[in-house]
């Protein structure tokens, strides 16, 4: 099978592909939709980060294709819902750079509270500015996290180990690590917090979530953080309440709009303003981050292709696939009553007997993986395929 990798997948991901048996072909950069459907002609396994969008034109002209892996949390750059119709698996890696994200958030809380970028700047223009002025300490402020999920849970404990008073808001109902704080609404996070960090997933209804009003809400001299997802911020609001003074200073890490390659022009509403520390998406951009997504993703689209599970998949039921007999069927199916009824008959009527059967539904859909002692024959195959409610039939 072939897997094409994009925009620089660490070579643990490569290297665990190629070990296993994968025809890899790598690409340093994001993809043009044209240019990938041309790409993925004879591709199974496709690995992409957050540039490359893969549309529904995209799937549709990508029969090969297999499953989609993510390397890094965000999947919002792959259509979902017809992938899943398309029986394309998508898996992403929601765990393994979780830390240095939380490590670069404490970083730039501390440097514009410390104002570094100002001082560094004037350093490097040869200025001497010896000055205490609006430069704090963190310990004993308080900390707003917006989205108390993996990275955001992460972050409260490590901000509560500097001294940090810690409240958070999330619309799931979640477990308060150690000191903090539950807020009952946003409102209530934003009249107390004098940092608020954003940590939301990329729904579209997540679309515009911090605009105006929100930045309003804020205390004066406050500072704030987005390193989410750029769709999720009114960055010309910022950019008014930065300029007004209300707020102290900013960080953002993901733009609504981001060059396509390295060395690409950034432009930007925010570029060139005082104590606003910008970076080109790298939140999660470490060595060791990227290592350790390499070799995830890489593992979950290795498991896919070989044996048909589905553990951790994004868009299809998750599936366990301990093999136990010689040949596995896996079917993938729209899900309505009697499939699996069909499915079993179909196998009995052409004397093929069973050794191992897991099935689980997800939504819209049901994926059923069958182990048996004996290659299923043609007449079976085009039995399963032939049912209304198939999607997909693989075996290996």
């Amino acid at each position: 099978m072939k897997a094409l990798l994009l925009e620089n997948i660490h070579p643990s991901g490569v290297d665990l592909l190629t070990e296993r048996g994968f025809e890899v072909e790598t690409v340093g950069s994001a993809l043009a939709e044209d240019d990938l459907i041309a790409a993925l002609d004879g591709v199974s396994l496709l690995g992409i980060r957050s540039n490359t969008h893969v549309t529904p034109r995209v799937l549709e002209n990508a029969p090969d294709l297999r499953a989609i892996g993510a390397f890094c949390i965000g999947t919002n750059q792959i259509a979902l819902d017809a992938a899943t119709a398309a029986g394309v698996a998508v898996f992403n890696a929601p765990y393994s750079n979780t830390r240095s994200v939380v490590e670069l958030a404490i970083a730039e809380i501390i440097g514009m509270a410390r104002h570094l970028t100002d001082h560094n700047a004037r350093m490097h223009a040869g200025e001497w500015v010896k000055s205490a002025i609006g430069s704090h300490e963190v310990r004993g402020r308080t900390l707003g996290i917006v989205g108390y999920g993996n990275i955001g849970s992460q972050l409260s404990v490590v901000a509560e180990s500097l001294g940090m008073r810690v409240l958070f808001h999330d619309v799931v109902d979640r477990l308060a690590l150690g000191n903090a704080v539950r807020c009952g609404s946003l409102a209530e996070l934003l009249a107390e917090a004098e940092t608020i960090s954003l940590h939301v997933d990329g729904r579209p209804t997540n679309r515009g979530f911090f605009g105006e009003r929100e930045f309003a809400m804020m205390r004066p001299r406050s500072l704030f953080l987005n390193l989410s997802r750029g769709f999720v911020v009114d960055t010309a609001a910022l950019k008014r309440h930065l300029d007004s003074g209300h707020l102290a200073g900013a960080a953002v890490d993901v733009f609504e709009t981001e060059p396509r390659r390295n060395g690409h022009t950034f432009e930007h509403v925010l570029r060139g303003t005082p104590n606003v520390i910008l970076t080109p998406h790298v939140a999660g951009s470490t060595q060791e981050a990227q290592e350790n997504i390499g070799s995830f993703v890489a593992g979950k689209l290795s498991d896919f292709a070989e044996n048909g599970s589905t553990v951790l998949s994004v868009n299809l039921p998750g599936v366990p696939a301990p093999r136990a007999g010689a040949h596995r069927i896996r079917h993938l199916h729209r899900n309505v009553p009697g499939v699996l009824a069909t499915i079993n008959t179909i196998l009995a009527e052409h004397g093929t007997n069973i050794e191992h059967q897991t099935l689980a539904t997800r939504g819209d859909v049901g994926y059923v993986v069958l182990d048996i002692a004996d290659t299923p024959s043609d007449a079976v195959l085009a039995a399963l395929r032939a049912m209304p409610a198939t999607v997909r039939v693989d075996v290996s």
